[in-house]
Parts: structure tokens; sequence; C-alpha cells
């Protein structure tokens, strides 16, 4: 019987590489994001697919996006936090005093990162298949190393006791909750723009393989953890960034 997939942030990088992923199994996937042309093109890409344009940065976005979950499919089988982001390409406002910019900074990244995946997950905790639901959520090598932006590796950090918990509350339930860690991972909105060649020779550098991460090895390892094979693994970080940073 194929599983319902849930993922936030579905429309493009890793997020919609893991939609392919499942799809590829014949799984039903429903997209989520904030960006409704986005979705829709990726969902014309992936057979069945669902989506909705919500806010999950926002109390009534995450209902929302449970209670369509809920009335078109009733139980989630997968839930995949791939929503996320840095802040770069959000609004940002002149601010006279610097106290104000370091302020208006954590706020984007907790709303991005943590919010999108703590306020989808308590929403839709009771429509979670039970046995065997996977919760899984996408953590950065930053939340290791500090680097880049220290709001988000700070918020990445975080999400690591909430999944342990998370993993204690729902295990008696046969649900595991995981998280996926990467590095470098090109061919994502995170990696774009003014991104220096610099700074990318230095990061391939730092890896056992020699290259840089695609969306498909994130998306591969989420599609494990998904698996049955994966049934008792769970309150664990898989780092997937070509041995840049080691596993702790």
């Amino acid at each position: 019987m194929a599983r319902t997939v849930v993922i936030s942030g579905g429309g493009t990088g890793i997020g919609f590489a893991a939609a392919e992923a499942f799809a590829a199994d014949g799984e039903q996937v429903v997209l989520l994001g904030r960006r409704e042309p986005v979705l829709a093109r990726a969902a014309a890409r992936i057979p069945a697919a669902r989506y909705l344009a919500v806010d999950l940065s926002e109390p009534q976005g995450a209902r929302r996006a449970a209670e369509f979950a809920a009335k078109e499919f009733g139980t989630v089988d997968v839930l995949v936090h791939s929503a996320g982001g840095n802040g770069r390409k959000e609004e940002r406002a002149d601010f006279a005093d610097p106290l104000d910019a370091v302020a208006h900074d954590w706020d984007v990244n907790v709303r991005l990162n943590i919010l999108t995946a703590v306020l989808l997950t308590e929403a839709l905790q009771d429509h979670l298949a039970t046995p065997g639901g996977r919760v899984l959520f996408l953590s950065s090598i930053a939340a290791y190393r500090g680097s880049g932006s220290g709001a988000y590796a700070g918020c990445k950090a975080a999400l690591h006791p909430y999944a342990f918990r998370l993993a204690r509350e729902l295990g008696p339930r046969g649900i595991t909750v995981n998280l996926v860690a990467p590095g470098l991972v090109e061919e994502t909105d995170f990696f774009t723009g003014d991104f220096p060649e610099e700074r990318r020779k230095e990061l391939i550098a730092q890896t056992a393989t020699g290259r840089v991460g695609h969306p498909g090895d994130v998306a591969q390892t989420l599609h494990w953890l998904a698996s049955p094979a994966a049934g008792h693994i769970t309150a664990q970080v898989i780092q997937v960034n070509g041995g840049a940073e080691r596993g702790h």
C-alpha cells in the first residue's frame, strides 16, 4: 500500500529530490511551501503529487497543512522537514542600530528553521502512522561547526534536542525520529548567487570524497531512513558531507 509522504520545502532542492525519490516508489507525495508557483511546477513533474502553499512558520499555516493532510489522506506515514534557509532571500530592512539587525537575523532564522519544523510536527503528531511513522529533520554541518550565519547554525542545532525528545515521546507508538545534516550541497537555493568560488573549493578540499554534495545524496539518505530497513534507528543525526565533518 502506498504511503503518504509530506515534505515541507518540497518545491526545490533537497525537498524536491526527496519527493522524486519517494514518488519513484509509488508513494503519495504532498509538497508544502510558501511559493505556490514553485510548488505547482514541482508537482507537475511528480506523478499524482499534491501541494499546498502555506506559511509553516505561523500556527495557522501549520494548522492548515495538518487539516489538509488529515482530510485528504487520514494518516501521514512520513514527514520530511526540508523547509529552511539562512534568511538571505528574505526581505531585509536597513537598520540604524546594529543590534536591531542582529535581532532581525535571529528572528528570521528561528521562523525559517525552527518554527516551520516544530509547528508542523506538533500539528501532525496525532495523524502520524502508528506504528511505522517516520519524522525526518534537515539539520546542517553548520550545527556542528557554527559556520556561516551564527543564527542559522544555532537554529539548526536547536532541532537536535527537539528531535531527541520527540523520539522518546513517539517511540512507544513505533514512530522513529531522525535528522540528516548535509554539508555543501549544490543545486539548491542555499548555495547560489554570490557564493565565492574560492570558498567552494575550500569546502570541497575538506571532504574525503573530493566533491560537492548533490540533493540526491541527501534525498536517498532520507528515503532509507523512512524505509522498514531503518526501523530500529531513531534519535540519530546522520551526516551527509563527504567526510568534511565526522560523526559525534
